[in-house]
């Protein structure tokens, strides 16, 4: 669910493929491919990549406690992107209508977290408790 958000928020509309490492075995971790698509239509919001957080009503607590806090602030999501990219070699490294395209999705995401609770679903089962704080 945390890979389709942030394909959301940073506007990635081909994540195709991630792959797992079989030597671990259940003690592995998912590797994911990208071929550098993000940030590339900054007044497109692809709302398909939200299909996933939409269709199965459900995110991480730890999540939706970071996402939350950047929506309401003091801090925005784009001023502290555009905070923590200030001191790169190759700053500026975003154009503004991306980060403000951020903000913009960041409200979106918030939208159908709370659109999974209006339509009846309990908190406790829209909001994974995953125990990270």
């Amino acid at each position: 669910m945390d890979t389709a958000i942030f394909d959301f928020l940073i506007g990635n509309m081909d994540r195709h493929h991630y792959e797992t490492f079989q030597h671990f075995g259940s003690d592995t971790f998912v590797l994911l491919y990208d071929h550098g698509r993000g940030f590339g239509k900054s007044k497109y919001d692809c709302t398909s990549c939200l299909a996933p957080l939409r269709q199965c009503c459900a995110i991480r607590l730890s999540t939706l406690t970071k996402l939350a806090k950047l929506y309401v602030g003091p801090s925005s999501l784009s001023q502290v992107l555009r905070q923590s990219m200030t001191s790169d070699p190759l700053s500026p490294i975003l154009w503004e209508p991306h980060l403000d395209a951020l903000d913009r999705r960041l409200g979106k995401v918030i939208k159908v977290v709370n659109d999974c609770i209006a339509a009846g679903k309990s908190r406790e089962h829209v909001i994974i408790n995953d125990g990270v704080t």
